[in-house]
């Protein structure tokens, strides 16, 4: 056998060929297959075969149109295309800008009393309703008066014989004075009479002061409002027997006309609340609802604590309500505007329109040209949507509120409304205008027969139709 003078031999030999040619089909494997997903990718992502320009420009042109964030208009919206800008906008304007502090309060009474007897028995009659308006004085509830009728009828019974026994000890008295002076009598006869005449005096008043006691218990028989106020719920039924020891009493009145609310607002606003409170002068403050969507009710400052908290920077602040309707309670939670001040005829803009950067706040004004230029402001407080500003800014002066992403110094830009509802073509249904112009170019017959599909059938006949055109284009 004839061997190769250069080509190793044995079994050694045979197995490196062996795994040469297997290495060689594996790299070749892998070329292709990378190149098939190269070409996979290049058409997805819009590709063509060299030629297609005219293809290509048409899917370019599709995809800027359509292709960017909401699609359709959404692309134009966005920066699709070289086209102005849409943005809304309004006109700078003067107006009083109320100076306003958000806050969180709670309602408390003015004054909340416990009613309670002050004198032991049964409970005969309640003489008030659950959640009523009373005042101050009014009877509540009637205790057994028996009892203290009897008390005080016999205080004055032995007040009235002490009495009795007073006037004949004065007679006595006087006629022991008489004799004394005719030497008819010893001395000693008459100082005893007039210590007897005192001792009497001093039971009269004592049996006088059994007598107011027992008729004081029985006007504590009928209890009474301790002050004006909304009555809660009773603590006792009739029947029972009451003690003034009770720990809930018969009811507990609140005093919510007015009312009082406590609130914190940061401590920088102490010397304008001093200053308006140094003036007698009224510090408005609104009660809304924790939605803030509903005004409960409207009052003013009534004072400040005397120190700030430390750990918050914020002081408490008490206001008053009138609370004619009852829409405030005790303990109630309450979203709060206090009013500080007023900024008359201020210049205002949209808070929309205000914008931060580098350089601070700005807005983008419109001009004649309908191009855009930004104007620095100093922003101020906001007051229902509008914000006080300081800068080169006239009244009428159109500043953007929306569409202010892509804009720039000198950016062209397309004046449309502020309501989407009212933009050209918002009232159309969506792809009313698409349907239209498919519509055009068929015949009455045809539109009339497409109209009537429902859409499943509509889209098919479309595309068949679409399929058929682009068939009789081929050569």
């Amino acid at each position: 056998m004839n061997h190769h003078p250069f080509r190793p031999t044995g079994p050694r030999a045979h197995r490196r060929r062996a795994l040469g040619r297997a290495t060689h089909w594996l790299l070749m494997g892998l070329l292709l297959l990378a190149a098939g997903a190269g070409l996979w990718w290049w058409k997805a992502q819009g590709g063509g075969w060299p030629g297609s320009t005219a293809a290509s420009a048409a899917g370019s042109a599709s995809g800027s149109a359509g292709g960017g964030p909401g699609g359709g208009a959404g692309g134009r919206r966005f920066g699709g295309g070289g086209g102005p800008q849409p943005v809304s906008v309004q006109a700078v304007r003067r107006q009083d800008i109320h100076v306003s502090v958000n806050a969180i309060g709670s309602i408390g009474a003015s004054n909340t009393a416990v009613v309670r007897t002050q004198v032991s028995g049964v409970l005969k009659s309640l003489l008030f309703k659950e959640g009523q308006q009373v005042r101050a004085g009014q009877s509540l509830a009637q205790i057994d008066p028996l009892p203290f009728q009897a008390a005080l009828g016999q205080a004055e019974g032995v007040l009235a014989r002490d009495k009795a026994q007073l006037e004949g000890a004065k007679v006595d008295l006087a006629r022991y004075r008489d004799l004394l002076t005719k030497d008819a009598i010893p001395r000693q006869q008459l100082d005893t009479q007039t210590a007897l005449v005192a001792q009497l005096e001093g039971t009269v008043k004592a049996d006088q002061g059994s007598v107011d006691s027992a008729r004081l218990q029985l006007a504590y028989a009928r209890v009474t409002a301790p002050i004006s106020g909304r009555a809660g719920l009773r603590q006792v039924d009739l029947g029972n027997v009451l003690a003034p020891s009770d720990a809930n009493g018969i009811v507990s009145i609140t005093q919510t006309r007015p009312i009082a609310m406590i609130f914190s607002v940061p401590a920088a606003h102490v010397p304008l609340l001093t200053r308006h409170l140094r003036a007698n002068e009224a510090i408005a403050v609104e009660a809304w609802d924790r939605g803030g969507t509903r005004q409960l009710a409207v009052g003013t400052v009534a004072t400040v604590d005397n120190a700030i908290d430390a750990g918050t920077d914020t002081i408490k602040v008490k206001a008053l309500f009138p609370n004619a309707d009852d829409a405030l309670f005790p303990n109630q939670s309450v979203s709060v505007t206090l009013q500080l001040d007023t900024l008359a005829n201020a210049l205002a803009v949209p808070q929309a329109a205000v914008l931060r950067g580098s350089q601070g706040f700005y807005v983008y004004v419109v001009n004649g040209d309908n191009t855009v230029s930004t104007r620095v402001v100093k922003s101020g407080p906001v007051d229902a949507g509008w914000m006080a500003v300081e800068g080169a800014l006239e009244p009428g002066e159109r500043v953007v509120i929306d569409g202010t992403d892509r804009l720039r110094e000198g950016a062209k830009v397309e004046v449309i409304a502020a309501d989407p509802k009212q933009r050209s073509g918002a009232s159309a249904p969506a792809g009313s205008d698409r349907r239209q112009r498919a519509l055009e170019g068929l015949s009455p017959e045809e539109a009339a027969k497409v109209k009537a599909m429902d859409p499943e059938a509509r889209r098919a006949w479309f595309r068949a139709r679409r399929e058929g055109a682009a068939s009789a284009a081929k050569p």
